[in-house]
């Protein structure tokens, strides 16, 4: 055995033959790697350009979307305002119109209200004026009346007066005036004037005096109308085929023809 056998050596280690070759193996591509890249890099020079032109054109679409996109953003905002605006504009012209629509059927209201009054007014004025010419007119006939004979007389005229001077009165039943008469009222108010006092109803009227023809009329004579006793109307004979009645509603107080409307038969009280 050598001396120095015991002695550890201060060599390295050997590396496995399985290292050195997987080292190898990496160098050896590693620089294969570098030489097809240098070997490649006079032709790959050029490509680059090829590659680098499409990427601006990208970019320039892409902002031309991004500017699209935010145009459309910006118009659709601009037409919904639009239409708000619009919405707002028609929702007021809706309301005034609708205030303008009250205004006119108040201010209409308020013309026929004042045309009705105004027309109230005016039938007022004219009935009280027709009231006081048909007062007056009576006042006359009476004075004239008594002048001409005395009430107790019986006179026809005084008859005929007191009954024109009613005519234009109206017609309603049960009345006895001064300004509203049926048929027998007039007649039983004529005749008082005179001092004759005739029943109230037309049935008794038509028995109250001598039962006369019509082909014999006087006048003053009371006309009826229906049987004598059950009589339905009457009126008195005025001369020339004329009697004065009140008619009915319609017609109120008039003169009318004979000949139109005949008589059932005729009684003379004076």
């Amino acid at each position: 055995m050598s001396h120095t056998a015991h002695i550890p050596s201060h060599r390295k280690p050997r590396r496995s033959a399985s290292k050195l070759a997987l080292r190898a193996g990496v160098a050896g591509g590693v620089l294969s790697t570098l030489a097809v890249a240098g070997a490649s890099s006079p032709a790959s020079a050029a490509e680059p350009v090829t590659e680098t032109i499409e990427l601006p054109t990208l970019t320039a679409d892409l902002a031309t979307q991004i500017a699209q996109s935010a145009d459309a953003t910006q118009e659709t905002a601009a037409n919904y305002q639009l239409q708000a605006e619009r919405d707002e504009a028609l929702a007021k012209a809706a309301e005034q119109a609708h205030k303008d629509q009250l205004a006119a059927e108040k201010k209409a209201e308020a013309k026929k209200k004042a045309a009705e009054a105004a027309a109230k007014a005016k039938a007022e004025r004219e009935a009280a004026q027709r009231a006081a010419s048909r007062s007056s007119e009576r006042t006359t006939l009476s004075a004239v009346s008594s002048k001409a004979a005395p009430a107790a007389s019986g006179s026809v005229a005084t008859v005929i007066a007191f009954l024109k001077a009613q005519v234009g009165d109206a017609y309603v039943m049960g009345g006895t005036g001064p300004n509203s008469w049926d048929c027998s009222g007039l007649v039983q108010a004529a005749f008082k004037q005179v001092g004759v006092d005739l029943p109230r109803v037309s049935q008794d009227q038509s028995t109250a005096g001598t039962q006369v023809s019509l082909s014999n009329l006087q006048v003053g004579d009371i006309l009826y109308w229906g049987a004598a006793g059950s009589a339905y109307h009457v009126g008195v004979y005025i001369g020339n085929g004329q009697y004065l009645d009140a008619a009915n509603p319609s017609k109120g107080v008039v003169i009318q023809d004979l000949s139109g409307y005949p008589a059932t038969g005729a009684v003379r009280v004076l």
